[in-house]
């Protein structure tokens, strides 16, 4: 997630912003078998891959709170 998000620091020049990449790398991040089964088709799956790009997006432009070591630590030690 780190790569992606320096990736995205670069958008002047490549054009792939926080939410450009989420489309891209949405549903390989969060596949869904659902969505792969025959029981998602059409209307049903695009939202279901909007929703994923809109969760990759967020975890894209929070990436340093999310991944910090100090949030890690509060978390292992139970204090969250």
């Amino acid at each position: 997630m780190r790569h992606l998000a320096r990736l995205a620091d670069y958008c002047s020049i490549t054009n792939m912003h926080t939410k450009n990449l989420a489309i891209v790398w949405a549903p390989n991040l969060l596949r869904s078998k659902q969505i792969e089964s025959a029981c998602f088709s059409g209307t049903a799956a695009f939202m279901e891959v909007r929703i994923q790009s809109v969760v990759v997006e967020f975890i894209l432009n929070h990436v340093d709170v999310l991944f910090s070591s100090k949030l890690s630590s509060v978390i292992r030690d139970g204090a969250g």
